[in-house]
Protein backbone atom coordinates (compact mmCIF):
# COMPACT_ATOMS: atom_id res chain seq x y z
CA UNK A 1 0.00 0.00 0.00
CA UNK A 2 1.43 3.42 -0.96
CA UNK A 3 0.82 6.52 1.13
CA UNK A 4 0.24 9.99 -0.25
CA UNK A 5 3.93 11.02 0.11
CA UNK A 6 5.16 8.11 -1.97
CA UNK A 7 6.42 5.95 0.86
CA UNK A 8 5.30 2.35 0.94
CA UNK A 9 3.16 1.26 3.84
CA UNK A 10 3.42 -2.28 5.01
CA UNK A 11 0.76 -4.72 3.83
CA UNK A 12 -1.82 -5.66 6.47
CA UNK A 13 -1.39 -9.14 7.84
CA UNK A 14 -4.19 -11.50 8.75
CA UNK A 15 -4.35 -13.44 12.00
CA UNK A 16 -6.97 -14.61 14.51
CA UNK A 17 -7.48 -12.85 17.81
CA UNK A 18 -6.04 -14.51 20.91
CA UNK A 19 -8.78 -14.50 23.58
CA UNK A 20 -6.13 -13.63 26.22
CA UNK A 21 -5.18 -10.41 24.49
CA UNK A 22 -6.63 -7.06 25.41
CA UNK A 23 -9.86 -6.49 23.57
CA UNK A 24 -9.13 -4.49 20.39
CA UNK A 25 -11.17 -1.69 18.98
CA UNK A 26 -14.14 -3.34 17.24
CA UNK A 27 -16.00 -1.94 14.29
CA UNK A 28 -19.60 -2.92 13.85
CA UNK A 29 -19.99 -4.57 10.48
CA UNK A 30 -22.74 -3.69 8.08
CA UNK A 31 -23.51 -4.42 4.47
CA UNK A 32 -22.32 -1.63 2.17
CA UNK A 33 -21.86 -1.38 -1.56
CA UNK A 34 -18.47 -1.86 -3.19
CA UNK A 35 -18.65 1.73 -4.43
CA UNK A 36 -18.88 3.04 -0.86
CA UNK A 37 -15.91 0.89 0.12
CA UNK A 38 -13.92 2.25 -2.81
CA UNK A 39 -14.69 5.85 -1.89
CA UNK A 40 -13.71 5.34 1.74
CA UNK A 41 -10.51 3.59 0.75
CA UNK A 42 -9.71 6.38 -1.72
CA UNK A 43 -10.18 9.05 0.97
CA UNK A 44 -7.88 7.27 3.37
CA UNK A 45 -5.24 6.71 0.69
CA UNK A 46 -5.01 10.43 0.01
CA UNK A 47 -4.90 11.21 3.74
CA UNK A 48 -1.78 9.12 4.51
CA UNK A 49 1.17 11.54 4.97
CA UNK A 50 3.75 9.27 6.60
CA UNK A 51 4.72 5.64 6.71
CA UNK A 52 2.43 3.71 8.92
CA UNK A 53 3.13 0.78 11.12
CA UNK A 54 1.88 -2.59 10.01
CA UNK A 55 -1.79 -2.88 10.90
CA UNK A 56 -3.19 -6.25 11.80
CA UNK A 57 -6.69 -7.33 10.75
CA UNK A 58 -8.03 -9.29 13.69
CA UNK A 59 -10.90 -11.71 13.18
CA UNK A 60 -12.96 -11.72 16.36
CA UNK A 61 -14.56 -14.94 17.54
CA UNK A 62 -17.84 -13.19 16.82
CA UNK A 63 -18.66 -13.79 13.16
CA UNK A 64 -20.31 -10.37 12.93
CA UNK A 65 -17.22 -8.22 13.73
CA UNK A 66 -13.86 -7.45 12.14
CA UNK A 67 -11.28 -5.38 14.05
CA UNK A 68 -7.96 -3.65 13.42
CA UNK A 69 -4.95 -3.47 15.71
CA UNK A 70 -1.97 -1.22 15.24
CA UNK A 71 -0.69 2.26 16.03
CA UNK A 72 -2.64 3.67 13.12
CA UNK A 73 -5.83 1.70 13.60
CA UNK A 74 -8.05 4.72 13.40
CA UNK A 75 -6.67 5.72 10.02
CA UNK A 76 -7.69 2.33 8.59
CA UNK A 77 -11.29 2.28 9.64
CA UNK A 78 -12.33 2.75 6.06
CA UNK A 79 -11.03 -0.64 4.97
CA UNK A 80 -12.44 -2.63 7.88
CA UNK A 81 -16.03 -2.77 6.66
CA UNK A 82 -17.05 -6.23 5.48
CA UNK A 83 -20.40 -7.85 4.87
CA UNK A 84 -21.62 -9.71 7.93
CA UNK A 85 -20.26 -13.25 7.95
CA UNK A 86 -17.93 -12.68 4.95
CA UNK A 87 -14.47 -14.21 4.95
CA UNK A 88 -11.62 -11.70 4.62
CA UNK A 89 -9.87 -13.82 2.01
CA UNK A 90 -12.94 -13.68 -0.23
CA UNK A 91 -13.58 -9.96 0.21
CA UNK A 92 -13.74 -7.96 -3.05
CA UNK A 93 -10.75 -6.01 -4.33
CA UNK A 94 -10.98 -2.23 -4.50
CA UNK A 95 -9.82 -0.58 -7.71
CA UNK A 96 -8.72 3.05 -7.65
CA UNK A 97 -11.27 4.15 -10.21
CA UNK A 98 -14.84 4.93 -9.20
CA UNK A 99 -17.30 3.83 -11.89
CA UNK A 100 -20.24 5.93 -10.67
CA UNK A 101 -21.35 8.14 -7.85
CA UNK A 102 -22.72 6.70 -4.61
CA UNK A 103 -26.08 8.39 -5.14
CA UNK A 104 -26.48 6.89 -8.61
CA UNK A 105 -25.54 3.42 -7.35
CA UNK A 106 -28.07 3.60 -4.50
CA UNK A 107 -30.87 4.82 -6.75
CA UNK A 108 -30.21 2.05 -9.27
CA UNK A 109 -30.22 -0.56 -6.49
CA UNK A 110 -33.55 0.72 -5.19
CA UNK A 111 -35.04 0.73 -8.69
CA UNK A 112 -33.97 -2.86 -9.39
CA UNK A 113 -35.24 -4.01 -6.00
CA UNK A 114 -38.65 -2.42 -6.57
CA UNK A 115 -38.95 -4.00 -10.01
CA UNK A 116 -38.01 -7.40 -8.62
CA UNK A 117 -40.56 -7.11 -5.85
CA UNK A 118 -43.32 -6.28 -8.32
CA UNK A 119 -42.31 -9.18 -10.60
CA UNK A 120 -42.15 -11.64 -7.72
CA UNK A 121 -45.51 -10.51 -6.38
CA UNK A 122 -47.10 -10.89 -9.82
CA UNK A 123 -45.68 -14.40 -10.27
CA UNK A 124 -46.85 -15.42 -6.80
CA UNK A 125 -50.40 -14.26 -7.57
CA UNK A 126 -50.39 -16.19 -10.85
CA UNK A 127 -49.17 -19.35 -9.12
CA UNK A 128 -51.78 -19.11 -6.37
CA UNK A 129 -54.58 -18.31 -8.80
CA UNK A 130 -53.68 -21.44 -10.80
CA UNK A 131 -53.75 -23.62 -7.68
CA UNK A 132 -57.02 -22.03 -6.62
CA UNK A 133 -58.57 -22.99 -9.95
CA UNK A 134 -57.32 -26.58 -9.55
CA UNK A 135 -58.96 -26.67 -6.11
CA UNK A 136 -62.11 -25.14 -7.60
CA UNK A 137 -62.25 -28.09 -10.01
CA UNK A 138 -61.81 -30.53 -7.12
CA UNK A 139 -64.80 -28.89 -5.46
CA UNK A 140 -66.78 -29.17 -8.69
CA UNK A 141 -66.01 -32.90 -8.79
CA UNK A 142 -67.28 -33.46 -5.24
CA UNK A 143 -70.27 -31.14 -5.54
CA UNK A 144 -71.67 -32.86 -8.61
CA UNK A 145 -72.03 -36.25 -6.90
CA UNK A 146 -75.15 -35.40 -4.89
CA UNK A 147 -77.46 -34.39 -7.75
CA UNK A 148 -76.14 -37.19 -10.00
CA UNK A 149 -76.52 -40.14 -7.61
CA UNK A 150 -80.29 -40.52 -8.15
CA UNK A 151 -79.76 -40.05 -11.89
CA UNK A 152 -77.09 -42.77 -12.01
CA UNK A 153 -79.36 -45.11 -10.06
CA UNK A 154 -82.24 -44.49 -12.46
CA UNK A 155 -80.06 -44.78 -15.59
CA UNK A 156 -78.53 -48.14 -14.64
CA UNK A 157 -81.45 -49.45 -12.54
CA UNK A 158 -79.29 -50.24 -9.49
CA UNK A 159 -79.80 -50.00 -5.72
CA UNK A 160 -77.97 -48.02 -3.02
CA UNK A 161 -75.31 -50.67 -2.38
CA UNK A 162 -74.44 -51.08 -6.07
CA UNK A 163 -74.23 -47.37 -6.83
CA UNK A 164 -71.96 -47.01 -3.79
CA UNK A 165 -69.33 -49.12 -5.60
CA UNK A 166 -68.20 -45.99 -7.43
CA UNK A 167 -67.00 -44.71 -4.05
CA UNK A 168 -65.02 -47.91 -3.42
CA UNK A 169 -63.22 -47.60 -6.74
CA UNK A 170 -62.69 -43.92 -6.04
CA UNK A 171 -61.01 -44.97 -2.78
CA UNK A 172 -58.58 -47.19 -4.71
CA UNK A 173 -57.50 -44.12 -6.67
CA UNK A 174 -57.18 -41.96 -3.56
CA UNK A 175 -55.07 -44.50 -1.70
CA UNK A 176 -52.85 -45.04 -4.73
CA UNK A 177 -52.20 -41.31 -4.84
CA UNK A 178 -51.59 -41.13 -1.08
CA UNK A 179 -48.83 -43.74 -1.08
CA UNK A 180 -47.28 -42.85 -4.44
CA UNK A 181 -47.21 -39.10 -3.89
CA UNK A 182 -43.91 -38.86 -1.99
CA UNK A 183 -42.03 -41.08 -4.46
CA UNK A 184 -43.51 -39.41 -7.53
CA UNK A 185 -42.76 -35.94 -6.18
CA UNK A 186 -39.12 -36.78 -5.39
CA UNK A 187 -38.75 -38.44 -8.78
CA UNK A 188 -40.51 -35.97 -11.07
CA UNK A 189 -41.24 -32.81 -9.08
CA UNK A 190 -44.19 -30.62 -8.16
CA UNK A 191 -45.07 -29.24 -11.61
CA UNK A 192 -45.06 -32.55 -13.48
CA UNK A 193 -47.15 -34.35 -10.84
CA UNK A 194 -49.79 -31.60 -10.86
CA UNK A 195 -50.16 -31.96 -14.63
CA UNK A 196 -50.19 -35.75 -14.35
CA UNK A 197 -52.97 -35.58 -11.75
CA UNK A 198 -55.06 -33.32 -13.94
CA UNK A 199 -54.54 -35.62 -16.93
CA UNK A 200 -55.72 -38.62 -14.85
CA UNK A 201 -58.95 -36.81 -14.05
CA UNK A 202 -59.33 -35.75 -17.67
CA UNK A 203 -58.92 -39.38 -18.80
CA UNK A 204 -61.54 -40.47 -16.25
CA UNK A 205 -64.13 -38.01 -17.52
CA UNK A 206 -63.40 -38.93 -21.15
CA UNK A 207 -64.26 -42.54 -20.20
CA UNK A 208 -67.46 -41.40 -18.44
CA UNK A 209 -68.66 -39.09 -21.23
CA UNK A 210 -70.17 -41.80 -23.51
CA UNK A 211 -72.02 -43.24 -20.45
CA UNK A 212 -70.85 -46.80 -21.04
CA UNK A 213 -71.44 -49.88 -18.87
CA UNK A 214 -71.41 -49.43 -15.09
CA UNK A 215 -68.11 -51.39 -14.63
CA UNK A 216 -66.46 -48.91 -17.00
CA UNK A 217 -67.78 -46.06 -14.84
CA UNK A 218 -66.15 -47.69 -11.80
CA UNK A 219 -62.80 -47.89 -13.64
CA UNK A 220 -63.07 -44.19 -14.52
CA UNK A 221 -63.52 -43.31 -10.85
CA UNK A 222 -60.17 -44.97 -10.05
CA UNK A 223 -58.43 -42.51 -12.37
CA UNK A 224 -60.46 -39.60 -11.03
CA UNK A 225 -59.55 -40.53 -7.45
CA UNK A 226 -55.84 -40.82 -8.30
CA UNK A 227 -55.74 -37.46 -10.06
CA UNK A 228 -57.72 -35.65 -7.41
CA UNK A 229 -55.54 -37.11 -4.64
CA UNK A 230 -52.29 -35.89 -6.24
CA UNK A 231 -53.60 -32.42 -7.04
CA UNK A 232 -55.15 -31.93 -3.62
CA UNK A 233 -51.94 -33.00 -1.89
CA UNK A 234 -49.77 -30.56 -3.81
CA UNK A 235 -52.19 -27.64 -3.58
CA UNK A 236 -52.31 -28.01 0.21
CA UNK A 237 -48.57 -28.60 0.52
CA UNK A 238 -47.66 -25.57 -1.58
CA UNK A 239 -50.02 -23.16 0.15
CA UNK A 240 -49.31 -24.54 3.62
CA UNK A 241 -45.55 -23.99 3.20
CA UNK A 242 -46.01 -20.26 2.56
CA UNK A 243 -43.86 -18.00 4.73
CA UNK A 244 -46.46 -15.22 5.00
CA UNK A 245 -50.20 -15.32 5.70
CA UNK A 246 -50.36 -19.11 5.36
CA UNK A 247 -53.55 -19.29 7.43
CA UNK A 248 -55.41 -16.79 5.25
CA UNK A 249 -54.16 -18.38 2.03
CA UNK A 250 -55.21 -21.83 3.22
CA UNK A 251 -58.71 -20.58 4.00
CA UNK A 252 -58.97 -18.94 0.57
CA UNK A 253 -57.74 -22.11 -1.13
CA UNK A 254 -60.48 -24.16 0.48
CA UNK A 255 -63.02 -21.40 -0.08
CA UNK A 256 -62.42 -21.88 -3.82
CA UNK A 257 -63.07 -25.60 -3.27
CA UNK A 258 -66.38 -24.64 -1.66
CA UNK A 259 -67.15 -22.30 -4.54
CA UNK A 260 -66.64 -25.11 -7.06
CA UNK A 261 -68.87 -27.40 -5.01
CA UNK A 262 -71.43 -24.58 -4.85
CA UNK A 263 -71.56 -23.96 -8.59
CA UNK A 264 -71.58 -27.56 -9.85
CA UNK A 265 -74.91 -28.65 -8.25
CA UNK A 266 -76.65 -25.75 -10.00
CA UNK A 267 -75.36 -27.06 -13.33
CA UNK A 268 -76.02 -30.73 -12.50
CA UNK A 269 -79.53 -30.08 -11.19
CA UNK A 270 -80.50 -28.47 -14.49
CA UNK A 271 -79.30 -31.64 -16.21
CA UNK A 272 -80.62 -34.10 -13.59
CA UNK A 273 -82.20 -36.49 -16.07
CA UNK A 274 -80.83 -39.81 -17.36
CA UNK A 275 -80.83 -38.57 -20.96
CA UNK A 276 -78.64 -35.58 -19.98
CA UNK A 277 -76.14 -37.53 -17.88
CA UNK A 278 -73.44 -37.41 -20.57
CA UNK A 279 -73.61 -33.59 -20.81
CA UNK A 280 -72.33 -33.25 -17.24
CA UNK A 281 -69.23 -35.25 -18.10
CA UNK A 282 -68.58 -33.39 -21.36
CA UNK A 283 -68.59 -30.15 -19.36
CA UNK A 284 -66.01 -31.64 -17.03
CA UNK A 285 -63.87 -32.78 -19.97
CA UNK A 286 -63.73 -29.21 -21.26
CA UNK A 287 -62.91 -27.77 -17.83
CA UNK A 288 -60.12 -30.27 -17.20
CA UNK A 289 -58.57 -29.65 -20.61
CA UNK A 290 -58.28 -26.00 -19.56
CA UNK A 291 -56.99 -26.94 -16.09
CA UNK A 292 -54.30 -29.20 -17.54
CA UNK A 293 -53.08 -26.57 -19.98
CA UNK A 294 -53.08 -23.92 -17.25
CA UNK A 295 -50.95 -26.04 -14.91
CA UNK A 296 -48.58 -26.88 -17.76
CA UNK A 297 -48.09 -23.27 -18.88
CA UNK A 298 -47.79 -21.71 -15.42
CA UNK A 299 -45.56 -24.22 -13.63
CA UNK A 300 -43.77 -25.67 -16.70
CA UNK A 301 -43.02 -28.94 -14.92
CA UNK A 302 -40.66 -27.32 -12.39
CA UNK A 303 -40.01 -28.34 -8.83
CA UNK A 304 -41.54 -26.50 -5.90
CA UNK A 305 -38.19 -25.08 -4.75
CA UNK A 306 -37.64 -23.44 -8.15
CA UNK A 307 -41.12 -21.91 -8.17
CA UNK A 308 -40.80 -20.65 -4.59
CA UNK A 309 -37.43 -19.08 -5.46
CA UNK A 310 -39.06 -17.32 -8.40
CA UNK A 311 -41.49 -15.78 -5.91
CA UNK A 312 -38.58 -14.66 -3.72
CA UNK A 313 -39.57 -17.17 -1.06
CA UNK A 314 -36.81 -19.67 -0.42
CA UNK A 315 -37.78 -22.88 1.34
CA UNK A 316 -36.05 -24.08 4.47
CA UNK A 317 -33.34 -26.65 3.93
CA UNK A 318 -34.00 -30.28 4.58
CA UNK A 319 -32.58 -31.94 7.66
CA UNK A 320 -29.43 -33.75 6.46
CA UNK A 321 -30.39 -36.85 8.47
CA UNK A 322 -33.69 -37.08 6.59
CA UNK A 323 -32.08 -36.68 3.18
CA UNK A 324 -30.08 -39.84 3.81
CA UNK A 325 -33.02 -41.89 5.07
CA UNK A 326 -36.30 -43.20 3.72
CA UNK A 327 -38.90 -40.41 3.64
CA UNK A 328 -41.78 -42.85 3.98
CA UNK A 329 -40.19 -44.28 7.13
CA UNK A 330 -39.68 -40.81 8.61
CA UNK A 331 -43.25 -39.70 7.84
CA UNK A 332 -44.89 -42.87 9.16
CA UNK A 333 -42.93 -42.62 12.42
CA UNK A 334 -44.62 -39.29 13.25
CA UNK A 335 -47.63 -40.00 15.45
CA UNK A 336 -49.32 -36.67 14.70
CA UNK A 337 -49.45 -37.44 10.98
CA UNK A 338 -51.68 -40.46 11.57
CA UNK A 339 -54.03 -38.60 13.93
CA UNK A 340 -54.38 -35.79 11.41
CA UNK A 341 -54.89 -38.23 8.52
CA UNK A 342 -57.69 -40.08 10.36
CA UNK A 343 -59.27 -36.77 11.29
CA UNK A 344 -59.10 -35.60 7.66
CA UNK A 345 -60.60 -38.88 6.44
CA UNK A 346 -63.63 -38.52 8.71
CA UNK A 347 -64.03 -34.80 8.02
CA UNK A 348 -63.90 -35.01 4.23
CA UNK A 349 -66.06 -38.12 4.27
CA UNK A 350 -68.66 -36.35 6.40
CA UNK A 351 -68.53 -33.30 4.16
CA UNK A 352 -69.06 -35.28 0.95
CA UNK A 353 -71.67 -37.53 2.57
CA UNK A 354 -73.75 -34.51 3.57
CA UNK A 355 -73.35 -32.88 0.16
CA UNK A 356 -74.05 -36.13 -1.68
CA UNK A 357 -76.64 -38.16 0.24
CA UNK A 358 -78.67 -35.28 1.69
CA UNK A 359 -80.34 -34.76 -1.69
CA UNK A 360 -81.55 -38.37 -1.65
CA UNK A 361 -82.60 -38.02 2.00
CA UNK A 362 -84.69 -34.92 1.26
CA UNK A 363 -86.33 -36.56 -1.74
CA UNK A 364 -87.22 -39.78 0.12
CA UNK A 365 -87.97 -38.52 3.66
CA UNK A 366 -89.22 -34.96 3.01
CA UNK A 367 -90.95 -35.59 -0.34
CA UNK A 368 -88.65 -33.29 -2.26
CA UNK A 369 -88.35 -33.27 -6.05
CA UNK A 370 -85.40 -32.89 -8.40
CA UNK A 371 -84.95 -29.30 -7.16
CA UNK A 372 -83.64 -30.79 -3.92
CA UNK A 373 -80.26 -30.68 -5.66
CA UNK A 374 -80.10 -27.01 -4.75
CA UNK A 375 -79.86 -28.00 -1.07
CA UNK A 376 -76.46 -29.46 -1.92
CA UNK A 377 -75.49 -26.06 -3.35
CA UNK A 378 -76.68 -24.42 -0.14
CA UNK A 379 -74.43 -26.70 1.91
CA UNK A 380 -71.33 -26.05 -0.18
CA UNK A 381 -72.18 -22.36 -0.36
CA UNK A 382 -72.16 -22.29 3.44
CA UNK A 383 -68.86 -24.18 3.37
CA UNK A 384 -67.32 -21.51 1.15
CA UNK A 385 -68.66 -18.58 3.18
CA UNK A 386 -67.55 -20.11 6.49
CA UNK A 387 -63.94 -20.24 5.28
CA UNK A 388 -64.00 -16.53 4.55
CA UNK A 389 -66.46 -14.91 6.96
CA UNK A 390 -65.32 -16.74 10.09
CA UNK A 391 -61.61 -15.93 9.77
CA UNK A 392 -61.95 -13.16 12.36
CA UNK A 393 -63.58 -15.53 14.86
CA UNK A 394 -60.81 -18.09 14.35
CA UNK A 395 -58.21 -15.47 15.26
CA UNK A 396 -60.20 -14.06 18.16
CA UNK A 397 -60.90 -17.33 19.97
CA UNK A 398 -57.94 -19.33 18.70
CA UNK A 399 -58.06 -21.98 15.99
CA UNK A 400 -57.66 -24.98 18.28
CA UNK A 401 -60.43 -23.85 20.65
CA UNK A 402 -62.89 -22.53 18.08
CA UNK A 403 -63.01 -25.96 16.44
CA UNK A 404 -64.91 -27.38 19.41
CA UNK A 405 -67.48 -24.57 19.16
CA UNK A 406 -68.03 -25.24 15.45
CA UNK A 407 -68.35 -29.00 15.97
CA UNK A 408 -70.97 -28.68 18.72
CA UNK A 409 -73.04 -26.24 16.65
CA UNK A 410 -72.84 -28.56 13.61
CA UNK A 411 -74.06 -31.54 15.67
CA UNK A 412 -77.01 -29.56 17.04
CA UNK A 413 -78.01 -28.40 13.55
CA UNK A 414 -77.74 -31.92 12.14
CA UNK A 415 -80.00 -33.20 14.94
CA UNK A 416 -82.68 -30.73 13.78
CA UNK A 417 -82.44 -32.15 10.25
CA UNK A 418 -82.91 -35.57 11.80
CA UNK A 419 -85.82 -34.64 14.10
CA UNK A 420 -87.75 -31.81 12.37
CA UNK A 421 -89.87 -33.04 9.40
CA UNK A 422 -89.73 -29.77 7.47
CA UNK A 423 -88.12 -29.44 4.07
CA UNK A 424 -87.50 -25.70 4.49
CA UNK A 425 -86.01 -26.06 7.98
CA UNK A 426 -83.83 -28.92 6.81
CA UNK A 427 -82.54 -26.92 3.84
CA UNK A 428 -81.65 -23.93 6.06
CA UNK A 429 -80.05 -26.14 8.72
CA UNK A 430 -77.91 -27.95 6.13
CA UNK A 431 -76.64 -24.60 4.81
CA UNK A 432 -75.62 -23.54 8.34
CA UNK A 433 -73.96 -26.90 8.91
CA UNK A 434 -71.82 -26.07 5.89
CA UNK A 435 -71.05 -22.65 7.37
CA UNK A 436 -69.59 -24.05 10.60
CA UNK A 437 -67.95 -27.07 8.97
CA UNK A 438 -66.19 -24.83 6.45
CA UNK A 439 -63.34 -23.48 8.62
CA UNK A 440 -62.47 -26.87 10.13
CA UNK A 441 -60.31 -28.28 7.34
CA UNK A 442 -58.17 -25.13 6.85
CA UNK A 443 -57.76 -25.00 10.65
CA UNK A 444 -56.46 -28.57 10.59
CA UNK A 445 -53.99 -27.79 7.79
CA UNK A 446 -52.76 -24.66 9.57
CA UNK A 447 -52.31 -26.64 12.75
CA UNK A 448 -50.40 -29.33 10.83
CA UNK A 449 -47.97 -26.68 9.59
CA UNK A 450 -47.28 -25.75 13.21
CA UNK A 451 -46.65 -29.17 14.73
CA UNK A 452 -45.01 -31.14 11.90
CA UNK A 453 -41.28 -30.97 11.02
CA UNK A 454 -40.69 -28.42 8.28
CA UNK A 455 -38.29 -30.65 6.36
CA UNK A 456 -41.05 -33.24 5.85
CA UNK A 457 -43.99 -30.86 5.69
CA UNK A 458 -44.92 -31.24 2.00
CA UNK A 459 -44.71 -35.04 2.19
CA UNK A 460 -46.71 -35.13 5.42
CA UNK A 461 -49.42 -32.82 4.12
CA UNK A 462 -49.61 -34.78 0.89
CA UNK A 463 -50.14 -37.98 2.85
CA UNK A 464 -52.73 -36.36 5.15
CA UNK A 465 -54.65 -34.79 2.27
CA UNK A 466 -54.60 -37.97 0.19
CA UNK A 467 -55.69 -40.24 3.04
CA UNK A 468 -58.31 -37.65 3.95
CA UNK A 469 -59.58 -37.69 0.41
CA UNK A 470 -60.31 -41.40 0.70
CA UNK A 471 -62.95 -40.39 3.21
CA UNK A 472 -64.94 -38.84 0.38
CA UNK A 473 -65.32 -42.38 -0.94
CA UNK A 474 -65.31 -44.57 2.19
CA UNK A 475 -67.98 -42.78 4.23
CA UNK A 476 -70.43 -42.29 1.33
CA UNK A 477 -70.01 -46.00 0.57
CA UNK A 478 -70.80 -46.93 4.17
CA UNK A 479 -73.80 -44.61 3.99
CA UNK A 480 -75.01 -46.53 0.93
CA UNK A 481 -74.66 -49.86 2.73
CA UNK A 482 -76.57 -48.53 5.75
CA UNK A 483 -79.27 -47.09 3.49
CA UNK A 484 -79.67 -50.46 1.77
CA UNK A 485 -80.22 -52.21 5.09
CA UNK A 486 -81.97 -49.61 7.27
CA UNK A 487 -83.17 -47.04 4.75
CA UNK A 488 -81.91 -43.53 4.01
CA UNK A 489 -83.21 -42.45 7.44
CA UNK A 490 -79.94 -43.86 8.83
CA UNK A 491 -78.05 -40.95 7.24
CA UNK A 492 -78.50 -38.44 10.09
CA UNK A 493 -77.42 -40.62 13.04
CA UNK A 494 -74.40 -41.71 10.99
CA UNK A 495 -73.39 -38.08 10.33
CA UNK A 496 -73.86 -37.12 13.99
CA UNK A 497 -71.63 -40.01 15.08
CA UNK A 498 -68.91 -38.99 12.62
CA UNK A 499 -68.98 -35.39 13.88
CA UNK A 500 -68.63 -36.66 17.44
CA UNK A 501 -65.62 -38.71 16.37
CA UNK A 502 -64.01 -35.54 14.99
CA UNK A 503 -64.21 -33.93 18.43
CA UNK A 504 -62.60 -36.93 20.13
CA UNK A 505 -59.70 -37.14 17.66
CA UNK A 506 -59.09 -33.38 17.73
CA UNK A 507 -58.83 -33.53 21.53
CA UNK A 508 -55.88 -35.97 21.37
CA UNK A 509 -53.92 -34.13 18.66
CA UNK A 510 -50.98 -32.26 20.27
CA UNK A 511 -51.27 -28.48 20.40
CA UNK A 512 -47.52 -27.81 20.58
CA UNK A 513 -44.79 -28.66 18.12
CA UNK A 514 -42.38 -31.45 19.06
CA UNK A 515 -40.07 -30.61 16.15
CA UNK A 516 -37.84 -27.57 15.52
CA UNK A 517 -38.92 -25.11 12.86
CA UNK A 518 -42.19 -24.56 11.08
CA UNK A 519 -42.93 -23.69 7.45
CA UNK A 520 -45.75 -21.41 8.47
CA UNK A 521 -44.69 -18.43 10.54
CA UNK A 522 -48.16 -16.91 10.53
CA UNK A 523 -50.09 -19.78 12.11
CA UNK A 524 -51.74 -18.89 15.39
CA UNK A 525 -52.03 -21.60 18.00
CA UNK A 526 -54.32 -21.37 20.99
Amino acid sequence: MVAADGTRASTPTLRRQDPSETAPVELETRLVSSVELNKRLHRHRTSFTAPVTEPTIVLSEKPSTVTLRGSDTDSHKGIAYLAKGDDVESAPSFPDSLPMSEEKEDSMTCAISAEQNVAQSRKMKIHFATLFFAEFMNGWNDGIIGPLLPVIQAYYGINFATVSLIFIFNTVGYLSGAFANVYLTDRFGFGKILVFGSMCQLAGYIILAPVGPFPLMCLAFVLIGLGLSLQNAHCNGYVGSSRENASTKMNLLHATYGFGALVSPFVATQLAQPKHLAINYYILVGLYVFNTLLLLVVFRGRRQTEIKAEEGELEQRSDPKVVQTNKYKEIFRIREVHFLAIWALIYIGTEVTIGGWTVTYIQRERNGNSSAGYISSGFFGGLMMGRILLLWLNRKIGECRVFFLYAIIAILLEVTVWAVPSLVENAVAVAFVGLVLGPMYPIMMNHASSILPHWLFTGCVGYIASIGQTGSAVLPFLTGLLASKFGIVSLQPFIVSMMSALIVIWAVIPTRARYPGSPSSSTTLA
